[in-house]
This record gives C-alpha cells, sequence and structure tokens, in this order.
C-alpha cells in the first residue's frame, strides 16, 4: 500500500511591484545558506488555526519586510509540489507542501526590506513576468506555471 502523502499548509505570493499595471514586474528572492541561488515567491507556513490572509500578510512582513500590499487575486484551487530529496530531510515530516496562492500588489511606497529579524532571503529582484522561469528553482517551476497561467488567462498579467 503506498503512503499517503503529507504536505505542509502553506501560502504564497505573486508580488507585483507599484507599477502594476503598466509595468508587470514581479518580485522573486534567492534563499539564505544556499551555495548557489535558489530562487523563488515569498511563501510561507500557515499556523494552526490561521486563516489564509493573515498568513499571507505575517509572512510577507517576516521574509520581506513589508505586508503593505493589496490583494489583486487568489489562485482559486490549492497547489502542491513535493520536496525534493536533497533538502526533504529538513522539512521535518512533510512530503511537500500545499499552496494558496495571491497576486498582490505592492503599494506606492512600500519598500522591500530583505534585512529582517530572521532573514529568509539573501537577495530579491524584480524581473519581468516572462523572465521568470529564467531564474526560479526547478522543483518548483510546474506550480508556478499552474498559477502564473490562469492569472494570465485571467488578465492580471
Amino acid at each position: 500500500m503506498k503512503k499517503e502523502k503529507n504536505y505542509r499548509p502553506n501560502v504564497a505570493a505573486v508580488v507585483v511591484s507599484s507599477q502594476y499595471p503598466s509595468r508587470c514586474d514581479v518580485l522573486i528572492a534567492s534563499r539564505v545558506g544556499l551555495k548557489k541561488p535558489s530562487w523563488q515567491f515569498p511563501q510561507g507556513g500557515v499556523d494552526k488555526g490561521e486563516d489564509i490572509k493573515t498568513a499571507l500578510l505575517r509572512e510577507l512582513k517576516e521574509e520581506i519586510g513589508t505586508n503593505d500590499i493589496e490583494i489583486i487575486a487568489k489562485y482559486p484551487k490549492r497547489v502542491s509540489y513535493n520536496f525534493p530529496d536533497k533538502i526533504k530531510y529538513k522539512m521535518g515530516n512533510y512530503d511537500g507542501q500545499i499552496q494558496d496562492y495571491f497576486l498582490v500588489r505592492l503599494n506606492s511606497g512600500a519598500k522591500v526590506d530583505i534585512n529582517t529579524p530572521k532573514p529568509e532571503f539573501s537577495k530579491y529582484k524584480f524581473v519581468p513576468y516572462k523572465d521568470i522561469f529564467k531564474h526560479v528553482v526547478k522543483f518548483k517551476r510546474t506550480a508556478y506555471k499552474e498559477v502564473l497561467d490562469y492569472f494570465q488567462k485571467e488578465g492580471y498579467l
């Protein structure tokens, strides 16, 4: 009998710059402590009893130093991905993550600051939407493609 996967509840944000919609630049950030850059969207776990919007705002503040955002859209389904074996050992008893995705715009004047009390990213950058897959880590690409294709189809990107 096959073991059922154990996924960590998580929220993720596709963060567009305050120039959206005239410019569609998306924030990606690279995890701290890795030998080579591992670019991804801001994301994080949902605490027990926490609603997903509260988790989203908390995670943005913890990871990019601001939650001064406007929620533009939410992907209507949850998306899961599996951790690769090389990082699975660090993730406790989780096989991967199941995520709620939001498309959010930084408000005018909002400042990204990854030098948070517990930094999770070593660097960040805004890239044009069309260039995201040149940068992001491979094991998250399928999930990202599903979500980004939806936001594009709906006219957000």
